[in-house]
């Protein structure tokens, strides 16, 4: 049964989920399906719920990997239907398009690409999940991957999954997932699920605490907690398409994360395992925020070299008290904190989306789903990280004044954040204001703050 089958493994794994044998896919595969009780003709289903970029890079990977053994697995990916691909996009479809010699004979020999040309002479409409089939995402028009197979009814695609991949950004994780139970209900086996969501809600009651993406997949569906797992790390989706050496750890059981990094495991795309599937989790959730300001002092300095190093220290002294609050031993963080830190600081949506509202080519009301590039996730992270470190029940003795305040007062970027994309209080400029602060501590202060304190609060978690 699905979920319920104990690992068996011959191989030697050590504890970064590296394995000593260099299996071939189909070896792997066969693993994996012996590992969930498949027997022959039973196919293992694999499907990626959500098609933003991540979603459909991923999906295509597996594709890429393992799509060729028909007999053994089925790969698919659910969107929904009905997103119209507007002109402009069309167009700039059709000139990608026909930049790739090797995409323009897969169209051609796939009868496809009329629609294309049709669609750049404005003769008729795409749709997102049409063009999904043929390779492409519409968060991620410049990089063609192969074709996929798409489904757009959600009951059918997820009611006899094995194997379930949250690719939706956190905003949208539970709403989808409520609607996933009911299909579920008859179920006689319990699938896995690897979420892929960077993002966090606050909960007030009735403590302060913290509501991940596996967790709100937990309480919709019911699926045990050891059944579900995040997989993340410092990388671009696209880059990683193409092949650009990355690194992933994916988080959770010792049942399911050892075998699931081995499957996932590419020449080109490491995944190493880790038992610290919450506040990992949560560390995705937080570079985010942080990384909408450094697009912000980017676009006001002009890529000031000194301005960014500036902001990454001050940030990153944030991040580091704050994982004091959250964590029992923050260090084991520091680099993969730092390094999922600097990448989406470096070619992040989040830094982008700071760095277009800074220039004044996006505005808050336009919501923080752009056309083209998704959900950007940072913006309710700002807004459910502050509203947890404001809690007075979390007050910490503050070093300047010795008197209780709220964390978030010590944390004075996130504060002006919250101002310039929640409250509206103030503009882009209030974030080199704060670094500008003649009263601002050095950062350094803050980290020997959390290290000289007895910070730790695992009800932030919800943990006892």
């Amino acid at each position: 049964m699905v979920g319920s089958i104990e690992v068996k493994s011959g191989n030697s794994v050590y504890s970064n989920g590296s394995v000593h044998n260099h299996n071939g896919p189909e070896e792997k595969l066969d693993e994996l399906r012996h590992i969930l009780g498949k027997s022959d003709g039973d196919l293992l289903r694999i499907v990626c719920v959500g098609a933003g970029a991540w979603g459909s890079v991923f999906a295509a990977l597996l594709q890429d990997s393992y799509g060729q053994f028909r007999d053994k697995v089925q790969i698919r990916i659910w969107r929904r239907s009905g997103r119209a691909v507007d002109r402009a996009t069309a167009e700039h479809l059709f000139e990608v398009i026909n930049s790739r010699e090797d995409v323009l004979r897969r169209l051609i020999r796939r009868c496809a690409y009329l629609k294309y040309v049709e669609a750049r002479l404005g003769d008729r409409t795409l749709y997102a999940d049409e063009i999904l089939k043929d390779g492409f995402c519409l968060n991620m028009i410049d990089t063609p991957f192969c074709p996929l197979k798409v489904v757009t009814n959600l009951q059918e695609a997820v009611w006899d999954a094995d194997l379930v991949i949250n690719g939706l950004p956190s905003t949208e994780t539970r709403e989808v997932f409520k609607e996933i139970s009911k299909y579920w209900k008859e179920r006689l086996t319990v699938p896995i699920i690897i979420s892929l969501a960077k993002g966090i809600e606050a909960e007030l009651d009735p403590v302060p605490h913290i509501i991940t993406p596996t967790q709100m997949i937990n309480r919709a569906t019911g699926v045990p907690v050891e059944n579900i797992l995040y997989l993340g790390g410092p990388n671009i989706a696209s880059e990683i398409y193409n092949k650009e050496y990355a690194n992933a750890r994916i988080c959770g059981s010792e049942k399911w994360r050892k075998p699931l990094a081995k499957f996932l495991r590419q020449p080109h795309f490491i995944v190493w395992d880790n038992s610290d599937l919450v506040t990992h989790e949560v560390m995705g959730g937080l570079k985010n925020v942080y990384a909408i300001g450094a697009g912000m002092v980017a676009a006001l300095t002009n890529e000031s070299a000194t301005s960014k190093s500036v902001y990454f220290a001050h940030c990153t002294s944030e991040m580091i008290f704050i994982t004091y609050l959250l964590t029992e031993e923050p260090e084991r963080l520091a680099g993969p904190l730092l390094a999922d830190t600097y990448v989406t600081l470096l070619k992040g949506r989040n830094s982008w989306y700071g760095q277009m509202i800074a220039k004044g080519e996006l505005s808050l009301d336009m919501g923080d789903s752009i056309s083209g590039k998704g959900t950007i996730q940072g913006v309710s992270a700002v807004e459910a990280f502050y509203e947890l470190l404001s809690q007075s029940s979390l007050n910490v003795l503050h070093p300047g004044d010795n008197k209780l305040v709220a964390p978030v007062e010590l944390c004075p970027i996130l504060k002006t954040l919250y101002r310039i994309l929640i409250k509206r209080e103030q503009g882009p400029m209030a974030i080199l204001q704060a670094l500008r602060d003649e009263n601002l501590n050095d950062p350094r202060d803050r980290i020997e703050i959390a290290q000289s304190h007895a910070f730790y609060r695992p009800s932030l978690l919800g943990q006892p």
